[in-house]
C-alpha cells in the first residue's frame, strides 16, 4: 500500500480548521454527519462548538453523538440532550443523538479480529457522508484518543461501546466493568469497529486531528488533567489509520517537558496496538507522507 498523504500545520484557529479540510480536495456530499466530542459535565479541555463553527457549516453539517456506557451526564438520552445545550451545541447547529431512540444499526464485521458485529446509533443510516473532527489527547483505557476512537467508541450506541469495551462479551451497560478483557483485545475490538463505519460510508469520509489541550485524560472525564503539553497543530487525512499514526509521531519527536508524561499514558496503555490492528486490518496503512500546509 502506497503511503497516505497527512497535511499539517501549526495554525490552529477555526479557519484554519476549514483550511485543513480543503487541502483534502474531498467533497463531502448529501447529508453530512460532523462527528465530535461534545465533553462530559466538569471537562475542560474539549474543543468548544465556537471554534468549530466555521468547519460544519462550510460542510453544512449536523452534529452526531451517541450515549456513553458509564456514569455522568452522557449516559442517557434525556441527560445527554441537556447537556448538549449546555454545553452550546444546539446554539449553532443541529444535534443529533443518533442513538436516542432504538434498535441500534448493528454493522457486520466478517473479518473483525476479535468481534463481528458492532452496534451504532441507529440515525447513522440517515447520513451520506461523515466529517471526523477529532480532539487529539490521551485517554485513560485506550492510552490515546483520535480519529481511531471517534470511529469506533465514538459512534457506538452505548450498547455498542459496552460490548467493544469487554470485547464482545456483553452490551448491557450494568455489566461493563465486571467484564474487562486482556487490554490487547479491547483495543482489537476498538480497530474492528472503527473498520465497519469506514466501510458504511464506502470512502464519503474525511478526518481532521486537532492538537491542542493534549491532557493525558480523554474528554470524557469530568475530572481530567489540565494539557501537559504545549499546542502543535492540526492534521487532516483521508486515512484515519494514517492520520493517528501521524500525531503519535508528532508527540515522540517533540521536545516539549510534557511530552514523556503523555507517552507514559499512552505507552502504558499499549495504545498504539490500536494503529497496529486497524492496519493489519487494511482499511488504511501506518505509512504516510507529512506535507506542511
Amino acid at each position: 500500500m502506497e503511503k497516505s498523504k497527512v497535511y499539517f500545520t501549526k495554525i490552529l484557529t477555526p479557519e484554519s480548521v476549514v483550511n485543513m479540510y480543503k487541502v483534502l480536495n474531498k467533497s463531502l456530499t448529501g447529508k453530512v454527519a460532523v462527528k465530535v466530542h461534545s465533553g462530559e459535565e466538569g471537562n475542560q479541555n474539549y474543543l468548544r462548538p465556537e471554534f468549530l463553527k466555521p468547519m460544519v457549516e462550510y460542510v453544512n453539517g449536523t452534529i452526531v453523538e451517541c450515549n456513553t456506557a458509564y456514569e455522568g451526564e452522557r449516559n442517557y438520552s434525556d441527560k445527554h440532550k441537556k447537556l448538549l445545550e449546555r454545553h452550546g451545541w444546539n446554539k449553532y447547529f443541529n444535534v443529533d443523538l443518533m442513538d436516542e431512540e432504538g434498535p441500534d444499526l448493528v454493522l457486520d464485521i466478517p473479518d473483525g479480529k476479535v468481534i463481528k458485529q458492532n452496534f451504532v446509533g441507529k440515525n447513522m443510516a440517515n447520513y451520506d457522508s461523515m466529517l471526523v473532527l477529532s480532539h487529539f489527547k490521551g485517554h485513560p483505557m485506550g492510552g490515546y484518543g483520535g480519529a481511531l476512537k471517534q470511529l469506533s467508541i465514538g459512534c457506538s450506541s452505548s450498547a455498542g461501546k459496552t460490548y467493544i469495551h469487554t470485547a464482545g462479551k456483553v452490551t448491557d451497560q450494568n455489566k461493563l466493568w465486571g467484564n474487562t478483557p486482556e487490554q490487547d483485545k479491547f483495543l482489537e475490538s476498538m480497530a474492528d469497529a472503527a473498520k465497519s463505519v469506514v466501510e458504511f460510508f464506502k470512502g464519503n469520509m474525511a478526518f481532521i486531528n486537532i492538537m491542542c489541550n493534549m491532557s493525558v485524560d480523554c474528554d470524557c472525564c469530568a475530572k481530567a488533567e489540565d494539557p501537559c503539553m504545549k499546542d502543535i497543530g492540526i492534521l487532516s487525512s483521508l486515512d484515519p489509520i494514517a492520520l493517528d499514526m501521524a500525531c503519535i509521531d508528532l508527540v515522540k519527536n517533540s521536545n516539549d517537558p510534557g511530552r514523556d508524561h503523555l507517552l507514559e499514558r499512552i505507552n502504558s496503555r499499549h495504545g498504539t496496538h490500536t494503529i497496529d490492528a486497524a492496519a493489519e486490518l487494511g482499511f488504511g496503512t501506518k505509512e504516510y507522507e507529512l506535507i506542511e500546509v
